[in-house]
């Protein structure tokens, strides 16, 4: 039996009438009652009885009917959830970032990857300014980001660290702890750093490292949002700041120079999304990032 011979044999049943099933099901009339015909007697009993104008159920056609009508919503329901599975492996998965993502080969690593299961998905890198340390998670902008942590409200988020980078400070070729190998965090506490904009909220405190000044507030020279402004920013004097040593190439491009730093702990870089995103698309994508990097999910 297929679904066409219950689907017919419903419509049937529901209108009690040949010629209205006809057009409900857009086939012609004597069609349709030779499907029933032959449905009736693969099943051996009438499902029907014809009397002139109008048309009955049989004991059998009642018996079958409720049953007919589960086996084709349950197909219905099967059809628009393979539908819908079809549409997300075709849908297009916004990355937002704050700075590159390069790090080693880290994109192509994920995306070789991700299209194994996903041939039909599309990738969209977005860059996002710094005054979003969300990188568009929060407005919903970006499906998934890869963000510095920490990050703000981080119960809404989940993510995969990629990257462990020292912090380092960058400094105008010119300054004076320019001619050390190494700089003591200690040092830097009297010098105006480069901040990040207010928005930022804990990441503008971990890049100005408050966590190691022993409660003594940073003297802020100059807020930033971007690698340009803060290249600009460090050429012009106006202050020193932290980067992660990943980051180091796009700012020493003349006239900057990096150190290591002691005294203040590492950066980390991830791969985050929303904790309540559960589509197939998004989780693939970290799992293939994970893949990529060795590195297992973690939450707050």
């Amino acid at each position: 039996m297929h679904g066409r011979d219950l689907r017919y044999f419903t419509a049937v049943a529901e209108e009690l009438h040949f010629t209205r099933a006809a057009e409900r099901l857009f086939v012609s009339q004597p069609a349709l009652s030779k499907q029933i015909r032959m449905l009736e007697r693969r099943l051996g009993a009438p499902l029907f009885v014809r009397d002139g104008r109008s048309v009955r159920l049989t004991p059998v056609g009642a018996a079958l009917l409720p049953h007919a009508q589960q086996v084709l919503a349950a197909w219905d329901a099967a059809w628009e959830a393979v539908e819908k599975a079809k549409a997300g492996q075709r849908a297009t998965l916004v990355v937002g970032m704050s700075t590159s993502p390069g790090r080693g080969g880290l994109l192509p690593g994920i995306r070789s990857r991700f299209t194994d299961t996903h041939p039909d998905a599309r990738m969209k890198l977005r860059q996002v300014s710094w005054e979003d340390p969300t990188a568009g998670l929060a407005d919903g902008s970006s499906d998934l980001a890869f963000v510095w942590l920490p990050m703000p409200d981080p119960d809404r988020y989940t993510w995969v660290v990629v990257a462990r980078e020292p912090r380092l400070v960058a400094l105008p070729e010119g300054h004076l702890l320019a001619a050390r190998d190494v700089v003591d965090f200690a040092d830097l506490l009297d010098e105006p750093f480069l901040a990040l904009p207010p928005s930022a909220g804990a990441l503008r405190d971990h890049w100005l490292a408050t966590d190691a000044r022993g409660g003594r507030p940073p003297v802020v020279g100059a807020e930033i949002a971007s690698t340009e402004e803060t290249y600009e920013a460090l050429v012009d004097g106006r202050g020193v700041c932290l980067l992660a040593s990943g980051n180091a190439p796009l700012i020493t491009l003349g006239g900057v120079v990096t150190r290591p730093v002691r005294g203040i702990s590492p950066s980390r870089y991830a791969l985050a999304r929303r904790a309540d995103d559960h589509r197939p698309l998004v989780l693939d994508y970290v799992r293939a990032c994970g893949e990529a990097t060795g590195q297992s999910p973690a939450g707050a």
